[in-house]
């Protein structure tokens, strides 16, 4: 596999996704033309720019992807749906992928919750098909794993947190909710996208992101409240009444994906070292900003 100068021509899969938002203007800014898909229309500002094309499409079957000459894809979609689309790409002579998985592999790969685990399974499964799939197909692969994602407007992290706060004046903590993290701002993601499409050092590897500042889970909150102008207020909770309340939310209409394990993990440690990425392409995330400001 040669050598990738930075494509001009670029094809992003899940383009209206929370990454996105921020990717398409950075690429435009790079000089690059970029044909935007996602199952629903595109909607962010960057509709607007002559360099962005959208398409349509549904990405679960693969014959929808456009057939565009392009050099480069950035795939934001769930990172299982990549591995199908890349004998699509062969003959539109791709060279360059980057795909986006989670360091949910390894933190709920021995998760007690099923599903968590088939979760952290397929990440893994589609990491190593990439893998065997671009040495075949003679293409570059990188794939990025983040830790918790916001941009402080559309996540389902940060903002969620946020919206509680802001509706109940609360936040329930199980116990001292100690548990490490290290939230990476989604522009910090796109940034990385752009930095890494031409390097070769950061060519068939996968990466750790994470964000610029570690700290505790009820830290986290509190800088929540202080953006929001309210003093933090905690509601602390037993395990065991935690759990229980968990399960009554699990019985609510769209909340089937909530588990008590979400709950617990606020006093574990979720900590990922980015210095693999650091050192190969210069990859240096902000600290946590504060919830009402947006990126500069």
């Amino acid at each position: 596999m040669s050598d990738l100068a930075f494509p001009d021509k670029i094809i992003v899969t899940g383009a209206t996704s929370v990454i996105g938002h921020f990717l398409l203007t950075r690429l435009v800014e790079a000089g690059c033309e970029v044909h935007a898909v996602s199952r629903s229309p595109g909607e962010s500002l960057s509709t607007t720019d002559k360099k962005v094309f959208w398409h349509q499409a549904d990405i679960r079957h693969a014959e929808q992807l456009p057939k565009v000459n392009a050099q480069a894809l950035i795939h934001l979609a769930p990172l299982w749906l990549l591995p199908p689309l890349l004998p699509v790409l062969n003959p539109l002579r791709i060279e360059r992928v980057i795909g986006f998985g989670s360091t949910s592999l390894f933190s709920k790969a021995d998760s007690t919750d099923a599903g968590e685990r088939q979760l952290a399974a397929r990440f893994a499964a589609a990491e190593e098909t990439i893998r065997s799939s671009c040495r075949n197909l003679e293409m570059n692969w990188t794939v990025f794993r983040p830790t918790l994602v916001y941009d402080c407007v559309r996540d389902k992290n940060v903002t969620v947190i946020a919206r509680f706060v802001q509706r109940f004046g609360f936040f329930p903590l199980l116990g001292n909710a100690a548990g490490l993290r290290q939230p990476v701002h989604a522009d910090d993601l796109a940034k990385a996208c752009v930095m890494a499409l031409g390097h070769p050092a950061t060519f068939n590897k996968a990466y750790n992101l994470s964000g610029g500042e570690t700290l505790s889970y009820q830290e986290m909150v509190e800088k929540i409240f202080g953006s929001l102008g309210k003093p933090a207020r905690f509601l602390v909770i037993p395990a065991w009444l935690f759990r229980g309340a968990i399960r009554v939310v699990m019985l609510l209409p769209g909340k089937r994906n909530v588990t008590p394990e979400m709950a617990m993990r606020m006093n574990v440690d979720l900590c990922f070292d980015h210095a693999d990425a650091t050192r190969d392409f210069g990859f240096s995330p902000r600290p946590f900003c504060e919830f009402m400001k947006q990126p500069g």
